[in-house]
């Protein structure tokens, strides 16, 4: 472990030789003092890897996971592809158990690597062939926000009564998320520690105000292998692009950090508040129709105008409730934020000298607007666009674990970490990207979407994830094993 270390403090001692693009001396220095965190893609050195709270990991994906998202993603089930209550849960439990399985094993590197997880992909993907995934990824994180931020602004709007304005809310929840994103890790996991807990609270008192009308469920007929597939997809979506994300929030613990616990922290952390929201979601859609209140709220608020009407019996401390679940989207922006605003700095290198917190401000100013747009058609939003993400991410997936358990035989000090930042002693990344491409390009076939149906999916429904994932598995390792006989290296 000596050598890994050595190459550890003599990767993060390259970046530190880099001078920050000057921020004002005065103002860096007092950010500093505040304990912003300015650390953008650089290496974390083993020494400096010594938070012991591993519990911090299971809070933060709990957290991220347990708001009004998850919540509206399981609404889908019975209202956008008509299942039934079973059916919707059984989908939302079988997928999430396999597909939170990547995110919280890419998480266990983190400690032992202390790199961020899209650096640490120019091990599969090289130096400049990562940006692809890194475009998508930023891709995914920017839609996830528009979606958190149009949810909180919706149900801020729904308490005021018309008195705010969609856009109003949008900005309000933008500008909270930002300011724990700006200030970086330790705050953001002093917040995520604690932030799930009103919203269990708020998400108990709906049940019980709501419990009466949970038995207004209408028949349905049996659905189709189409429609659970295609529902399937959007769940899969939702969790596996967790995944390019994974070791963000996880490098900074130290070395000797038991990868079984990090797994299960992470694994449940994500799994729990997932399927519990998502389950709650389905079976608020699957009421709807029967609950007129419901059904009226829905159609001027969306989902931020259900809850609303379900916690109105509580009057002033309702709409009070209300607010707060409104504000439970912030745990999910602003660690998407903060993850937005390392991977900027993969996108054009030399922005690694610009300090991290610089982005987080970049990013807001670019979702706020997204959000306003699409604010008006969330529902056909939010399901063509979780439909859409699941298939790079499960090829990406594929290539990083087949990269890490074939060509480096699972062993962390197979990564030469003093390579970090070099394009020419990192590998190509021609075989992950051409593995890749293979992967996406025989999931398009496969897709159910709105815009688009494809041959396949015509007669099986939505496999596009799983086909882009086989698909990759197999072109991969073939592509990879040319390439290091041709380089003499891997």
């Amino acid at each position: 472990m000596h050598d890994q270390e050595k190459q550890l403090v003599d990767a993060d001692l390259d970046v530190h030789s880099e001078e920050h693009v000057p921020v004002a001396a005065g103002l860096r220095s007092r950010l500093l003092r505040w304990g912003v965190e300015e650390r953008g893609i650089r290496p974390i050195a083993v020494e400096e890897r010594t938070d012991q709270q591993l519990t911090k990991i299971f809070f933060i994906w709990f957290s991220a996971s347990f708001n009004l998202l998850p919540f509206s993603t399981g609404f889908l089930g019975p209202i956008a592809f008509g299942l039934g209550l079973r059916e919707s849960c059984l989908v939302i439990l079988f997928f999430n158990l396999l597909c939170c399985i990547p995110a919280a094993y890419l998480s266990t590197w983190g400690p032992k690597l202390g790199l961020r997880q899209m650096v640490q992909a120019r091990y599969s993907f090289g130096y400049f062939g990562v940006i692809l995934p890194v475009l998508l990824n930023l891709i995914n994180m920017t839609g996830f926000c528009i979606l958190d931020l149009i949810l909180g602004g919706q149900t801020l709007a729904a308490v005021a009564d018309g008195d705010l304005s969609w856009t109003v809310g949008i900005v309000i929840i933008a500008v909270v998320s930002l300011l724990i994103s700006f200030f970086g890790w330790r705050t953001l996991h002093k917040y995520e520690r604690f932030a799930w807990i009103p919203v269990l609270v708020i998400f108990l008192i709906t049940v019980g105000l709501g419990a009466k009308d949970f038995k207004h469920i209408p028949p349905v007929e049996a659905p189709s292998a189409q429609m659970v597939l295609s529902f399937a997809a959007v769940i899969a979506g939702f969790v596996l692009t967790w995944s390019p994300l994974s070791s963000d929030f996880s490098c900074y613990m130290p070395l000797d950090s038991s990868s079984k616990r990090v797994f299960c922290y992470s694994y449940l952390g994500l799994v729990l508040p997932t399927v519990s929201l998502q389950s709650y979601g389905a079976l608020i859609g699957a009421c709807l129709t029967n609950v007129p209140a419901w059904e009226a709220a829905h159609e001027s608020g969306d989902v931020g105008g259900i809850l609303a009407a379900m916690l109105e019996p509580a009057k002033g401390f309702g709409k009070f409730l209300t607010v707060l679940l409104a504000l439970s989207v912030v745990a999910n922006v602003a660690a998407t934020f903060y993850s937005i605003s390392l991977n900027i700095q993969m996108v054009m290198p030399v922005l690694v000298v610009v300090p991290r917190y610089v982005f987080s401000i970049l990013i807001t100013a670019i979702v706020i607007p997204l959000a306003i747009v699409g604010a008006h058609s969330f529902y056909s939003t939010l399901s063509n666009f979780l439909g859409l993400i699941g298939y790079w991410g499960s090829a990406f997936i594929a290539i990083v674990v087949e990269e890490h358990l074939i060509f480096r035989k699972g062993d962390m000090g197979r990564y030469a970490l003093g390579d970090w930042n070099s394009p020419r002693r990192l590998p190509s990344g021609l075989p992950a990207v051409l593995a890749g491409m293979c992967g996406i390009g025989i999931a398009i076939p496969a897709m159910a979407q709105v815009l688009y149906e494809g041959p396949i999916a015509e007669t099986t429904g939505d496999i596009g994830f799983e086909l882009a994932f086989l698909v990759t598995a197999v072109v991969h390792p073939v592509l990879r094993l040319l390439e290091i006989k041709l380089r003499g290296a891997v």
